[in-house]
């Protein structure tokens, strides 16, 4: 299992883990995809890459973002001391910046001109438009109606950094849709852009791609719970849409079999066609946008309708690493509906003083039950993803009356 389970040996070379992955496209996309993997092979080879990188990532983003231990939280809760890898301490919020990084770098090398993109919560938009800007290349950033009047302040911000948002009125106008879009985009010219997926979801090489640059989040938090507390942790929780911040954490510890991992869906409001996106939990394997995996789909294979109240959740598909860790039962892929995510955003915000994203909030969420069921003795490090600066205009128009606001 260990050879399995080694991140540097998956995917394999056709770019599948297990039977999920590989890149089903266009015959005009095939040869551009596989300069994309060829150069991504070299190019984390090289020592000016890797020293350029690791400059940005310790002076830019601010790595290594700090673990802290929620002691207020933990008290409240009176169960398993909980833990936080504080990702949404980075440069522009959020765990997304790591991967921005990376691709930006790459399409620079690659000589492109352009990086495009898709975005739901915004946070990929921000870091991808932060990154276009320190390597002096353009932006475009495809992102549902719906999803920019909830998540305006990000658009404001893409736009300040001077990205071009380019608004997806169609189907659902949500994520899903800002894929398509972005998609359909880079097909028109994939020789002068590089599109940037936001999480380990999409053709090969992305998966690998994103997933290697943000596993420096679990490489870090394994050596920093050791230093804090003589032993690795017990539990690792984590938010799942496409799956990035979780794989970046999981990664680290898959071959350490005494810890138990935990991947939280949305539940939405219901398990209801178009109330969720809990895909793992309820999806089957298909195939969508160049790659298979667990997929919520109707009986021809078309993707169903989504809904979370976390805007960088609400995607039918998800990393086909993570489909194979379900598969395998390493990873246990759990739930947590709107109610108590915002539940949970609340009560870290009145604990710990940590406003989280509502994406995180899932995380959270999912910890305070964890922590509960687990007793003291026990630990639980959650990705804290990203932070909530971008949520509040909508969390206390839509729910601040009920809490107090």
């Amino acid at each position: 299992m260990k050879q399995v389970l080694n991140h540097v040996e998956l995917p394999d070379s056709k770019g599948f883990f297990g039977e999920y992955g590989g890149c089903f496209v266009p015959p005009q996309l095939e040869k551009i995809l596989e300069e994309i993997t060829q150069a991504y092979l070299d190019i984390r080879e090289e020592k000016d890459f890797i020293e350029e990188l690791a400059d940005l990532n310790r002076h830019f983003t601010g790595r290594p973002s700090p673990v802290f231990h929620a002691k207020n939280l933990s008290r409240k809760i009176g169960g398993a001391d909980i833990y936080f890898k504080r990702e949404d301490l980075n440069h522009t919020g959020a765990h997304k910046i790591n991967h921005c990084l990376g691709e930006a770098l790459v399409a620079r090398k690659m000589g492109k001109k352009k990086i495009i993109a898709e975005t739901g919560a915004g946070q990929h938009g921000v870091a991808l438009a932060t990154a276009a800007t320190i390597v002096n290349l353009q932006c475009d950033i495809y992102m549902g109606d719906i999803d920019i009047k909830k998540e305006y302040p990000n658009v404001v911000r893409m736009k300040i950094l001077g990205a071009n948002v380019i608004p997806v009125s169609r189907g659902t106008k949500t994520l899903k849709d800002a894929v398509d879009a972005a998609f359909e985009a880079y097909l028109e010219d994939p020789d002068t852009q590089f599109y940037a997926i936001g999480s380990v979801v999409g053709p090969h090489p992305f998966p690998m791609m994103v997933r290697d640059f943000q596993k420096i989040v679990g490489l870090e938090a394994k050596e920093q719970f050791t230093e804090m507390t003589g032993r690795g942790p017990d539990n690792l929780v984590a938010c799942v849409g496409g799956g990035s911040n979780a794989i970046g954490l999981f990664s680290a510890f898959l071959e350490d079999s005494d810890v138990a991992m935990f991947g939280v869906e949305p539940a939405g409001t219901g398990f209801k066609e178009g109330e969720h996106a809990a895909t793992l939990s309820l999806g089957t394997p298909g195939t969508i946008h160049g790659f298979k995996c667990y997929l919520l789909q109707d009986k021809q294979g078309e993707p169903l309708p989504v809904y979370s109240v976390a805007s960088g959740l609400d995607y039918p598909g998800v990393g086909p690493q993570h489909s194979l860790l379900k598969d395998m039962g390493r990873v246990n892929y759990v739930t947590a509906d709107d109610k108590e995510a915002i539940d949970a955003f609340f009560l870290l915000s009145r604990t710990d003083g940590i406003i989280p994203a509502v994406e995180s909030a899932h995380a959270v969420a999912y910890a305070v039950k964890l922590a509960k069921k687990e007793g003291k003795g026990k630990t639980i490090l959650v990705n804290l993803s990203g932070r909530g600066d971008k949520d509040i205009d909508f969390v206390i128009e839509t729910y601040g009356a009920s809490y107090g606001l």
